[in-house]
């Protein structure tokens, strides 16, 4: 069997088995300690009342419910928002193989890779992901698939394929000219013109959000550095066709000139934000932007300065980059920059991304600082804050638990018992 057909098979057993516990439930959950809006600290015994997929009600004491309508005991557990990982690449994960898939799989394929991995990625207890970064069918469709019932995942923002200059990281590098030539996609521009008309063409495909590389990356293959790619009149363009249909634009950048100008362009997020300094945190509080910081992805690809199947000019950035992403985000914390959780994910293992949380400790946050940027900052940085984010009545029923205490351990967060998205129970609760 050709092997897009065997992911189909498989997706479809997959959604037939989920089928019968995919319709949203009255519910009514007994919460020991409940940090519902996290950097508030914990209620105790508290009762939440779930009912079409949303919060009715949160009532101080055990309260026995509506007649009939099952009570979810989570006495002994600590209870809190369905956590947010603002920068995911949902339909792929880096690995040996990675290169050689580009060109093997159709964007069915890597649909249903995505199918799996969102999968994972809920039972995780991440409820809402920003995707950053894939081909338009794959992710488009994942994500209206996840938003219609038909796959279980979590909420999905989506930027599809990165808005990227010819020879940048988000262009096809690396291989023969005539592949590459083959290969290139509309998301590719130069010159202002040709890159409003490369906003427009993505928020026409799909968009929610655009996502740029305004600088050089680790994992693209070629020696073009970590640098400005992007001339300041392309930034200032991207972001005035974006704003003006009513998307944000986030910004791939690691140098501190790219970071700046697209700071100074107007952007609304950086991802990574490696060589942030002084001035550079300045500009962040100026112009009201988001760090995402991604640390776990700096430390996954510090691992792998030695591994042969990686490209020598990605081996010699990651080499450089990855050490330093811990430092910078100390300094961005310490200078007052708004900080949304965000993992790279499909760079490390998806299932894996609270990871970053005490990657961030190590930072200088607290637990529940960084616990906040994970679900208040980042419900706000998705422009979803008023329907999840935290606990309370009128948002949606994304609710999670852990056995052990994650403002004492924030590890604790690393293996999540109990899953609950828009009032469906997908793990634990019995």
């Amino acid at each position: 069997m050709h092997k897009t057909l065997m992911k189909l098979a498989a997706g479809v057993a997959l959604t037939a088995m989920i089928a019968g516990t995919a319709a949203a439930q009255e519910a009514v959950i007994h919460a020991g300690y409940l940090l519902a809006k996290p950097g508030e600290g914990y209620l105790q015994k508290q009762t939440v009342i779930v009912k079409d997929g949303r919060i009715v009600s949160v009532e101080a004491g055990y309260k026995p419910g509506p007649k009939g309508v099952p009570v979810i005991d989570l006495r002994n557990a600590y209870v809190l928002p369905g956590l947010i990982d603002s920068h995911v690449h949902i339909t792929s994960e880096s690995g040996p193989d990675q290169r050689i898939k580009e060109f093997e799989e159709t964007t069915v394929d890597q649909a249903f890779d995505g199918a799996g991995y969102a999968y994972k990625t809920l039972l995780a207890g991440f409820t809402t992901v920003q995707d950053v970064g894939g081909s338009n069918d794959a992710v488009f469709g994942l994500r209206d698939a996840i938003d219609k019932g038909v796959v279980p995942g979590p909420r999905m923002r989506a930027a599809g394929q990165a808005i990227s200059v010819t020879g940048g990281h988000g262009d096809v590098n690396g291989y023969a000219p005539d592949v590459m030539a083959l290969f290139t996609g509309t998301n590719i521009c130069n010159g202002a013109d040709d890159c409003r008309r490369a906003v427009r063409q993505q928020v026409k495909e799909g968009a929610d959000v655009i996502k740029i590389t305004a600088t050089g990356g680790v994992l693209s293959n070629t020696k073009a550095g970590l640098e400005q790619q992007f001339t300041d009149e392309e930034l200032v363009a991207i972001v005035e066709a974006a704003h003006s249909m009513g998307r944000q634009v986030t910004a791939h950048a690691h140098g501190k000139a790219g970071i700046e100008s697209a700071l100074r362009a107007g952007i609304d997020s950086i991802e990574h934000g490696t060589y942030t300094d002084d001035e550079t945190i300045a500009l962040f509080k100026e112009h009201n932007a988001t760090l995402v910081p991604t640390i776990l992805a700096g430390a996954t690809v510090t691992g792998w300065v030695n591994e042969p199947w990686l490209p020598a000019p990605s081996r010699a950035k990651a080499a450089i980059v990855g050490p330093l992403m811990q430092d910078m985000l100390r300094r961005a914390r310490e200078g007052g920059v708004n900080v949304a959780f965000g993992t790279d994910t499909g760079v490390s293992k998806h299932g894996d991304n609270a990871q970053e949380f005490a990657l961030m400790v190590g930072a200088g946050f607290t637990p529940e600082e960084a616990i906040r940027s994970a679900t208040v900052t980042a419900s706000e940085h998705v422009e979803m804050g008023a329907d999840i984010g935290t606990i309370e009545a009128g948002k949606y029923a994304d609710i999670i638990a852990v056995n052990g205490n994650p403002l004492k351990d924030v590890t604790e967060l690393e293996d999540v018992d109990f899953v609950m998205k828009g009032g469906v129970v997908y793990k634990g609760g019995k």
